[in-house]
Parts: structure tokens; C-alpha cells; sequence
């Protein structure tokens, strides 16, 4: 009888661990009034200059945001390069106890550092397009991971 009991505890416990491990993390806030339009995806080929891992991809999408509309808290595993086509957005970003709030408009362009996590949100009054290149996705991943929210103001 005790065997018994101490199995099912075990199985109990176990099956809770490994639904731990395969939930969304806590606290991921996902995008809203967003769409994500992939125009293109290949795997680095080539010995050039810019720091891109050989054997990784290179992702290009276009991205439109409705106004009111958020990319949600997210990080790039490469980074990304974006440019702003139109409207206007507003990037928020925790560092350290602060928060940095930059405001971004059409024709301007902005980098996120790899593992950088931040939130982007479109205030404005159209929809704000971004057309973004994601160097180094590791293959058969994907550009972007959803992340808990910055501890800033406001989010």
C-alpha cells in the first residue's frame, strides 16, 4: 500500500515538473493589432564581414501595428535591424531601475541588441510599418521569443 502511494506522489510530481517545463513563461505579454508578414528567410552561406554565424538564418519581415496595438515584451535571439516605413512607434526598455522611452517615426531606423528585451507600442494615430531583419535565428527557430514584461512605467 505505501509503494502505491509513494508511485503516485512520484508520478504526481514529475508530471508537474515536466508541465512546468513546456508552459509559456509567466508574465509574457504576446502582441496585439500586430501582423507579422515574412518576406524572406535564408540560411548564411558565406564568410563576409558582418558578424553573422555561419550555418544561421537571416529572416526579413514586414511588420504593421494598428494604432493601439504593442509588439508585446519580446527579445531577438540575433538582434534586429528595423526600419520604420510609416507611422510612429514607441520603444520601452528597462535598464537597471529606469526606464528608457524612445519615440521612433518614419524613415528612421534603430537596432535591438540581441537577448534585449523591450516593449514596442503604437500610440500614434495609423499604423505604424516596420520592415526588420533578423540576423543569426538559429536554424528552424524562430526571430523572436516572448518575454515577461520590462519592469518599466507604464507596461
Amino acid at each position: 500500500m505505501k509503494r502505491s502511494v509513494r508511485w503516485a506522489l512520484v508520478s504526481v510530481g514529475l508530471a508537474g515538473v515536466v508541465t512546468a517545463m513546456t508552459v509559456a513563461p509567466s508574465g509574457a505579454t504576446p502582441p496585439s493589432l500586430l501582423t507579422n508578414i515574412p518576406l524572406a528567410r535564408g540560411t548564411n552561406a558565406s564568410d563576409g564581414t558582418i558578424p553573422l554565424k555561419a550555418g544561421s538564418d537571416v529572416a526579413v519581415a514586414q511588420i504593421p501595428v494598428n494604432p493601439g496595438g504593442s509588439a508585446g515584451s519580446h527579445s531577438h535571439p540575433g538582434g534586429a535591424i528595423v526600419v520604420v516605413q510609416q507611422g510612429s512607434l514607441t520603444v520601452y526598455e528597462s535598464v537597471g531601475s529606469k526606464c528608457e522611452t524612445t519615440m521612433y517615426t518614419a524613415w528612421q531606423a534603430f537596432i535591438e541588441r540581441p537577448g534585449e528585451v523591450d516593449q514596442v507600442i503604437n500610440a500614434g494615430t495609423i499604423p505604424y510599418v516596420l520592415f526588420v531583419t533578423f540576423p543569426r535565428v538559429p536554424q528552424g527557430e524562430s526571430a523572436r521569443t516572448d518575454e515577461p514584461a520590462p519592469a518599466c512605467a507604464g507596461l
